[in-house]
């Protein structure tokens, strides 16, 4: 085990309980059904840190601390904190009507029913706002429980979503065909996954008049010392990518979804996807969300206003949005294999509004569906990230992402 310790005194990790998260994380890849994977838990002045297996399944390369993994929908606690830069500067508000920079998202169609024809619409009652797409509640997203209907047909049809084999077409473009599909909820009505974050980074976009990775790496990156965060990976640093593996659902089989040399991350993307679009590590992770659990402060260098940080990491949810996320949290349980079940959301990730496990209550962060999980905890002011390349095809990753937060609320003596 690597130790960092910053100052003196008393640990409020137990070293018993460290050696319990080792052997249980060890114990996950020796299984075979984890090549390696590296974690950080940080806090109370500490930083402790495990890289354990190989960067790939057959073996080869350790993992190391400064690997670089594909972060997938942990990008979106990150890519959210470029709108709030635009909105600390009032370049934006958060009731502005996004047609003024998206004019495809003018005049939109609602459809009846959710499960009906695309062209059984109605008038959108009013206009999409900034609001509308920070709290992923514009009116189209990615839900599971919809597979088959029309919508859902029509959205993977027109490639606006991230795991298709063909990549995203580049931003403009994308946007068009966003825009000639009806919503499937009336603007500001229900939370829907996904979509609005990718929709997020073409915004700030055509706001700032740079690409979503300028802004993000000049306002963000590079103030937070994360030199390896970006949408993709150079050639240089290609070796510290693992490939991306697909376990087979039924046999369990490796397959490798993609590769790292000549992958689709090893060039810049036609689309740079605030949904799912980052590739990082884990003391990059880490600064980004210290910065959070500091109200917005990175050493003596501001970030994000203190309130900024309290609106992306508190509940924005009504008691009927929530409730309905709720609801698919819970009907998609064995699915997801217990992944999303915190009730609130911020702006770019989960909130916990319940204690449905060892996490308390205001824990913010967000997994992802390439085997990483990203959570900062003001309770308790710790940060914590497991980072693997299992996707989460099979249950294996989410299991050891599970077993991970346990093994980190169980190591703190109070």
């Amino acid at each position: 085990m690597r130790k960092n310790t910053m100052e003196q005194g008393k640990s409020k990790f137990s070293k018993k309980g460290l050696q319990r998260m080792r052997d249980v994380l060890m114990r996950h890849v020796e299984s075979g059904k984890i090549p390696g994977l590296v974690t950080l838990v940080s806090g109370y002045g500490e930083t402790h840190v495990e890289a354990i297996g190989t960067m790939r399944h057959e073996g080869g390369s350790l993992m190391r601390r400064d690997t670089i993994f594909r972060m997938a929908s942990t990008s979106k606690p990150v890519s959210a904190a470029a709108a709030m830069v635009l909105l600390d500067e009032c370049r934006m508000r958060l009731d502005d009507l996004v047609e003024t920079w998206l004019p495809e998202l003018a005049d939109r169609r609602v459809l009846k029913r959710i499960d009906g024809p695309l062209d059984d619409t109605v008038p959108a009652q009013r206009p999409i706002t900034v609001r509308d797409i920070l709290t992923s509640t514009f009116g189209l997203g990615m839900d599971i429980t919809l597979l088959g209907t029309p919508i859902m047909g029509e959205i993977f049809k027109q490639g606006l979503t991230p795991d298709l084999p063909e990549p995203m077409p580049e931003p403009d473009e994308w946007m068009r065909r966003l825009g000639t599909l009806p919503l499937m909820y009336q603007p500001g009505e229900c939370w829907q996954y996904h979509i609005s974050n990718d929709l997020l980074g073409v915004l700030v976009a055509r706001v700032t008049g740079q690409s979503f990775e300028t802004f993000l790496r000049e306002r963000i990156f590079e103030p937070l010392g994360m030199k390896d965060t970006g949408f993709y990976v150079s050639g240089n640093k290609i070796d510290r990518l693992p490939p991306l593996y697909a376990p087979d659902p039924k046999t369990g089989e490796f397959t490798v979804w993609d590769e790292a040399k000549g992958g689709r991350y090893n060039q810049p993307p036609a689309f740079q996807g605030g949904g799912g679009g980052l590739v990082s590590t884990v003391d990059d992770y880490h600064a980004y969300f210290q910065m959070l659990l500091n109200h917005g402060m990175h050493g003596n260098t501001r970030i994000l206003s203190r309130p900024a940080v309290q609106l992306m990491t508190t509940n924005r949810l009504t008691s009927e949005q929530q409730a309905a996320r709720n609801t698919m949290a819970a009907n998609n349980v064995h699915i997801s294999f217990g992944q999303g079940q915190h009730g609130g959301w911020g702006i770019g990730m989960a909130v916990r509004t319940y204690r449905g496990d060892y996490a308390p209550i205001g824990q913010f962060g967000w997994d992802g569906g390439s085997g990483t999980s990203t959570y900062a905890d003001p309770n308790n002011q710790i940060t914590g990230m497991l980072l693997t390349q299992v996707g989460m095809s099979t249950a294996d990753s989410a299991r050891v992402i599970h077993d991970f937060w346990t093994m980190v609320y169980q190591a703190i003596e109070d």
